[in-house]
């Protein structure tokens, strides 16, 4: 049996109580650009083909709705952890990471105004050597807002 041909997700739809102040985290802190407000929906570009839809309470058009997620994970750019990492510190914002995983990834979780946790996510790339860059293989005590 062929596996099936998915290549990544395409689209996260959190429940937002507070539109403007899950954007504003989104946006603002992570760095998503807004591609599209429509009432009671923001949409944000995540990487070249996915999308964090934001969407206020309530039945859709396809009668579907936002959901409560536990946890989901966004990719991040060669690279990207450490400056990541250095702007949710400057920010002051309440962080745990970088975590080093087995095989090389490393992450940094925080939650969002809604209490989603938010992995950032630096796969390990083939022949990058991350084995001596400072990350702890277990995770720091989470930073202080």
């Amino acid at each position: 049996m062929e596996p099936p041909p998915i290549t990544g997700i395409a689209e996260v739809t959190l429940e937002a109580r507070d539109l403007r102040l899950l954007e504003d985290f989104y946006a603002g802190v992570l760095g998503l650009e807004v591609i599209a407000r429509e009432g009671d929906r923001v949409w944000l570009a995540a990487g070249p083909e996915g999308r964090i839809g934001l969407w206020l309470p309530g039945e859709k058009e396809y009668g579907d709705r936002g959901g409560r997620h536990v946890h989901f994970a966004l990719r991040v750019g060669a690279g990207g952890i450490e400056a990541l990492a250095a702007r949710l510190d400057a920010m002051r914002l309440a962080f745990r990471g970088p975590v080093r995983h087995p095989g090389g990834d490393r992450s940094i979780y925080l939650e969002d105004p809604e209490g989603n946790v938010v992995e950032l996510w630096d796969i390990a790339r083939p022949g990058e050597d991350t084995a001596d860059d400072g990350v702890a293989g277990a995770a720091p005590e989470p930073a202080t807002a």
